[in-house]
């Protein structure tokens, strides 16, 4: 489904995401961070079609899935929430956006440290948001 995803075949690769999600749901059980990944990465195909509102829910299930199982500063729950911070960025909410970069952030400095690349990927994806919002000086 991934390589179907990156070549741009997205209706091959729905199919076969969904059957990977119903597999996992089967094999482990409705609550399971396995489950949650499986969500995550049918809304990341569908954040690649342009299909936000389809997305969002599905971020916001697989983010509540793994805070419910992990706990609120394991790593995978600040990766789930800056996926939902690019998903509102794609869409223009940047005053939603901001919050979950940081709230994203603080959880990968305190889990993973300053210099994991997880870290530095959020902390430049923060940065790059700060700066497209700070209007140029003369």
């Amino acid at each position: 489904a991934l390589l179907y995803e990156l070549q741009g075949r997205y209706e091959e690769a729905e199919p076969l995401y969904k059957q990977a999600l119903a597999l996992t749901q089967e094999l482990l059980g409705e609550r399971h961070p396995s489950v949650a990944n499986s969500i995550n990465n049918l809304a990341g195909l569908y954040e690649s079609q342009g299909r936000y509102e389809e997305a969002e829910p599905l971020y916001k299930q697989a983010l509540s899935l793994m805070q419910e199982l992990l706990g609120e500063r394991h790593p995978d729950v600040a990766i789930s929430i800056n996926n939902l911070a690019l998903l509102y960025e794609l869409q223009g909410r940047y005053e939603e956006v901001e919050s979950l970069y940081v709230k994203a952030l603080e959880i990968l400095e305190v889990s993973l440290g300053n210099e994991h690349p997880h870290t530095k990927a959020c902390r430049n994806s923060l940065q790059a948001l700060r700066d497209r919002q700070t209007p140029p000086s003369n």
